[in-house]
């Protein structure tokens, strides 16, 4: 699998260490998944990590097996759909003294759902808006003055999907997803001239429970999230940029040439199956 996506995704643990001693690193979504593979590969570094999340009693047990492997760790419960717990958040933040050093936006929503079921759902879009856009959004407008005075480093972990044609039935997600990393790619330049570096990287599917309610998904070709979680200690330690498959750029070139006869196909699918 690894070589359908990211062949090369090994990394120096001891790399690693040097870059991380001393450093405090913001998790969000860290209680399952992704966040949950890179909090345990980070807590036999001198890190101190900062973990968000929804879920308190899960942040509780990361904590403790973050201090059973000898690193140090603080939780943060938060919904970060919430603006007022979002605000909280960063309240509980800007009270550390040493500032924070990386940021991983990692936190995600995803909804597969026609328009049609959705007509009386708003709060698929809303939901989806706040955690994949707003949230993080607001989170980076609190925390760019501490990253620019520590010459930290943001990470956005995105989709290939933002980069691609559209597909039907993946409207919130897809909207919400690449309002951030439009965001942030605008940001980016601006940041990367202040000395914060900062990194997109584009993950294919990821077995994680995010993917569970879509049948479809259950037997293609994903990424396991320890996979995804080493490709992200690969960025600490390198700071590159973007992170993408080795295919993505094809896909992007099908996208634009071919995208009338992607979009016919559709159609037609889509008529069938009514």
């Amino acid at each position: 699998m690894k070589l359908l996506f990211f062949p090369f995704i090994r990394f120096s643990k001891s790399q690693l260490e040097r870059r991380l001693a001393g450093k405090t690193v913001l998790i969000t979504g860290a209680s399952y998944g992704i966040g949950e593979s890179l909090v345990e590969i980070l807590a036999e570094t001198q890190a101190r990590l900062l973990l968000v999340a929804r879920t308190a009693e899960k942040l509780e047990i990361l904590k403790q097996k973050v201090e059973a492997k000898g690193g140090q760790a603080d939780i943060f419960p938060c919904d970060l759909r919430n603006p007022a717990e979002v605000r909280s958040l960063l309240e509980s933040l800007q009270q550390l003294p040493d500032g924070i050093d990386i940021v991983v936006n990692n936190a995600g929503k995803s909804i597969r759902r026609s328009i049609f079921d959705s007509l009386d759902r708003l709060h698929d879009f809303t939901r989806t808006m706040n955690l994949n856009y707003f949230g993080p959004v607001q989170l980076m407008l609190a925390l760019i003055p501490t990253l620019v005075a520590r010459r930290g480093h943001v990470i956005n972990i995105s989709a290939v999907n933002v980069l691609l044609v559209p597909a039907p039935k993946w409207a919130a997600y897809q909207a919400s997803k690449t309002a951030f990393d439009q965001w942030f790619r605008s940001v980016g330049l601006e940041l990367n001239a202040r000395g914060i570096s900062t990194t997109s990287i584009y993950l294919p599917l990821v077995r994680t429970r995010m993917i569970e309610p879509t049948e479809a998904y259950r037997h293609a070709p994903a990424m396991k999230p320890e996979e995804a979680a080493q490709l992200i200690c690969h960025a600490i330690i390198s700071r590159r940029r973007i992170y993408a498959p080795w295919w993505l750029m094809l896909g992007q070139l099908a996208s634009v040439l071919l995208r009338w006869v992607w979009e016919v196909g559709a159609i037609g699918y889509l008529q069938r199956k009514r």
